[in-house]
């Protein structure tokens, strides 16, 4: 079982304890350290067990930290392809392909992004939350293709989560929509899940569902269709989906919330296309480890290019 052994400074006295080892040890969260404390791995100098992450330091001492090794995670490590967009030692950038589930889930056991991820990350990922699995920190529909921040380590990981919370996290989504909407505008309704389909989501009064708020310009113009941008504000399950639905303007080939017109409906079969034309272009954020922003941007895969093109107006 690795230790590690910490000397806290005089102006952490009248800190948690819980704090004081966090500001010292930066590859540790402070839930993770409180779990720790709770569960009896802290001693300090004269052996003594603290087991009360609020326990308060009374003066300059040392610290015992025992790190049990991440219990191996349920899910199956498989390798499976991906395309990494970006890695270091903290977090890596994922252009997840249509298709893909993000995370195991009932029906869908095994070629998720998950597995890939255990299998590419193996050796190379921290015990988040005790257990060794990659930090999945948002997500995206199965049939919708495009970026993915996934956290590498404790710190990384709460880093992430904190910037979500905020929605400070830059997403722009691409998207073909049916009919031209206006040039730009906004949709802010309320989401939760519908009364009538438990796995359809549905506009709700606001204070019943969770706040939401997509910004979208058009970009191109196409034949009775549009590709847009949709800037998240929030992220909210099929929230875009959804909002575009709301004004009449659902996305081409979505079968769940989709209401497209008898020439879009033929030539989606004529392409095989059975997805909703939805793809996650661009992803930027302030590094949670080296304090910077960075920004990256995936081009559209080839399914939606094609649509793109069988659109356009001549």
């Amino acid at each position: 079982m690795p230790t590690e052994k910490v000397t806290l400074t005089e102006e952490m006295i009248g800190w948690r304890l819980d704090r004081a080892l966090a500001s010292v040890l930066n590859r540790l969260s402070r839930e993770r350290l409180k779990n720790l404390i709770a569960t009896g791995c802290v001693t300090n100098s004269q052996g003594i067990l603290i087991r009360d992450p609020a326990f308060k330091i009374k003066t300059v001492d040392s610290f015992t930290i025992d790190i049990p090794l991440p219990r191996p995670a349920h899910n199956e490590a498989q390798d499976i392809p991906l395309n990494i967009v970006f890695e270091d030692d903290h977090l890596l950038i994922v252009n997840k392909p249509a298709g893909m589930v993000v995370h195991p889930a009932a029906g869908n056991f095994d070629n998720t992004l998950v597995n890939a991820l255990l299998h590419h990350c193996a050796g190379k990922l921290s015990g988040i939350g005790g257990v060794a699995r990659p930090g999945i920190v948002h997500r995206i529909d199965k049939d919708t293709s495009g970026l993915l921040v996934v956290a590498k380590t404790d710190p990384a990981h709460a880093g992430l989560a904190a910037q979500f919370a905020k929605h400070s996290i830059d997403r722009r989504y691409q998207a073909i929509v049916v009919g031209r909407p206006s040039l730009q505008g906004h949709v802010d309704a309320s989401l939760a899940r519908s009364s009538v389909n438990r796995q359809k989501m549905a506009i709700v009064a606001e204070g019943r569902g969770k706040h939401a708020v997509t910004h979208y310009r058009m970009v191109t113009p196409l034949k009775e269709a549009a590709l847009i941008e949709c800037r998240l504000e929030t992220g909210r399950t099929h929230q875009v989906r959804v909002h575009m639905a709301s004004i009449g303007h659902s996305l081409l080939g979505d079968p769940v919330y989709g209401r497209s017109k008898k020439a879009h409906h033929a030539l989606l079969k004529e392409l095989a296309f059975q997805r909703q034309a939805l793809h996650a272009a661009h992803l930027g954020f302030i590094h949670p480890i080296l304090g910077k922003q960075v920004d990256f941007n995936a081009e559209m895969p080839q399914d939606m290019q094609l649509l793109f093109k069988m659109l356009m107006v001549s």
